[in-house]
């Protein structure tokens, strides 16, 4: 059930993120990015002061405080992963300009790739069917995002910079989210990844306050929902989920991408998009099948048939020995007695006592 709760979670992370990508796309029309990064990372760090502030009266009120990691640790990854985040959002921003969205958006999710990859290098094993889910997932991305020819411009190299970064922010949350405070840590890394954004946004765009007021729908939309909601949804989700895999669900974003495009903007899908929405998918279920808990059970049913299958060869040999036992139970008191009188013979024997034989008794004149 909880690995259930974690998994609902990161699909809710990944539905937030995919109708999120429209109202970044909209919000470029007005701002630039480290504008639109800060000012949207400072709502959603402005957003979870007062959660944290209602969870804390609550979790007083129910006598159930749950005991977390030292403030060091919760701020040591608050910034780690404040830092990444702020350099992956900005990454992203930069490179849509400058390449299409279907492109980003398949760049974007090669975090499915880099995630296993670093998690090997930090010597963390991955299972093979993950690799086979990751190679399925990276195929099924292609079919959805990739409908013109694959060339890498400046653009799709900072948007796979980008993805190298997400992928260093997972692997932090992956090792921070069990110690401390998911919500207090993703407070925290906003904080961190708006002040980040904004000495680029003074130095180089100086926006005005009425132009940022202009872009207030799309703005306010991935500040409350795709940072204040989703990262912490993520926080919260990779507790007890793995990286790669919670990279997998994750990387459902670009499906729920063009669905949403599909539903509410009327935009059209074809066949081949169809098709690497389902192989994403048949990924992220695949990487859900606990494959060795299902080897173990298999190994279970097939001991314990092999025992069922030796049990009557022993329960006959069983009978035949209480059988047996039970025809020598009415000479039991003579064979004790027997087994008395050689003892006593046994002790009052020569060679035990040291005396003559017999013989040597009467020929030395004992008495017989």
């Amino acid at each position: 059930m909880e690995r259930l709760k974690n998994n609902v979670l990161l699909l809710l992370t990944a539905l937030i993120w995919g109708c999120a990508f429209v109202a970044q796309s909209v919000g470029m029309d007005y701002v630039g990015p480290f504008t639109f990064n800060a000012v949207r990372c400072l709502i959603g760090a402005a957003v979870l002061v007062p959660v944290i502030f209602l969870m804390d009266r609550l979790e007083g009120k129910n006598g159930k405080r749950e005991k977390k990691g030292g403030g060091k640790t919760l701020l040591l990854g608050g910034v780690g992963c404040g830092m990444a985040l702020g350099v992956a959002s900005s990454l992203q921003q930069i490179g849509i300009q400058y390449t299409t969205v279907g492109k980003a958006g398949f760049i974007t999710a090669m975090y499915i790739v880099i995630v296993p990859l670093l998690g090997i290098f930090a010597g963390k094993k991955v299972r093979p069917v993950i690799g086979l889910c990751v190679v399925g997932a990276v195929a099924g991305l292609y079919f959805l995002c990739m409908t013109d020819g694959f060339t890498l411009s400046t653009g799709d190299f900072l948007v796979l910079l980008c993805a190298a970064a997400f992928a260093v922010h997972i692997l932090i949350i992956d090792h921070f989210s069990p110690l401390v405070d998911g919500v207090r840590m993703s407070a925290i890394q906003f904080l961190v990844a708006g002040l980040m954004c904004s000495v680029p946004m003074l130095l180089w765009e100086r926006p005005q306050p009425a132009v940022i007021l202009t872009a207030w729908a799309p703005i306010l939309y991935a500040g409350v929902l795709s940072c204040g909601v989703a990262y912490t949804c993520q926080m919260l989700g990779q507790r007890r989920v793995a990286a790669p895999i919670a990279s997998l669900i994750m990387s459902l974003e670009s499906v729920f991408a063009a669905l949403s495009g599909w539903l509410l903007l009327g935009q059209g899908m074809t066949g081949r998009e169809a098709v690497g929405c389902a192989l994403v998918f048949a990924a992220v279920v695949l990487a859900q099948i606990p494959f060795d808990a299902l080897r173990g059970r298999i190994a279970a049913k097939k001991r314990a048939a092999r025992r069922s299958a030796a049990s009557p060869s022993l329960s006959r040999s069983a009978e035949s020995a209480a059988r047996i036992s039970g025809s020598f139970m009415p000479l039991s008191p003579f064979i004790l007695l027997s087994a008395r009188r050689s003892g006593c013979r046994a002790r009052d024997s020569p060679a035990r006592t040291g005396t003559p034989a017999p013989r040597a008794r009467a020929s030395a004149g004992w008495p017989r």
